[in-house]
């Protein structure tokens, strides 16, 4: 029991700062386009999206439900859900309208953007990688050196 309530927290945390990022750009975007709010219906698509999205990140990139996956099928898992979602979205609260040059457009930055995020998070996560490997060498000489000075 313990275990999903843990879970339930931090899949509320990520809709949280999902949520919260997402009304933040679009703030700055409706503010850049000269518009003075953001119309209810943007608000209800953005939490939708948040909550489930939130979910379907918890579900791919969390050890709590699937217990052994590889990167690959857990960027699959999260990928198709979340484009489903946003297209969803997109079609139901019409974020623009329905001819098939947005949906293609739409199609790419979903791509884009999905590559791009994957790429920066490999990128950082090979640095970290980096990072802690020096540390455990630090560590590991420093244990030696202990150890032979024990003896």
């Amino acid at each position: 029991m313990k275990n999903f309530w843990e879970g339930l927290l931090e899949w509320k945390t990520s809709a949280t700062f999902i949520f919260t990022a997402s009304i933040v750009l679009f703030t700055i975007v409706f503010f850049l386009l000269g518009e003075g709010f953001i119309p209810i219906n943007y608000v209800i698509s953005i939490f939708i999206v948040s909550v489930i999205g939130a979910f379907i990140r918890f579900l791919a990139f969390t050890d709590r439900i699937i217990k052994k996956a590889s990167y690959t099928l857990r960027l699959i898992i999260f990928a198709i859900p979340a484009f489903i979602l946003l297209a969803a979205n997109a079609f139901f609260f019409t974020w623009f309208p329905p001819h098939s040059g947005y949906w293609l457009t739409f199609c790419l930055i979903f791509l884009i953007i999905f590559v791009a995020l994957t790429v920066a998070y490999e990128i950082y996560y090979y640095y970290m990688g980096k990072k802690y490997d020096g540390l455990l060498g630090i560590y590991r000489r420093k244990k030696t050196d202990n150890d032979s000075e024990i003896t």
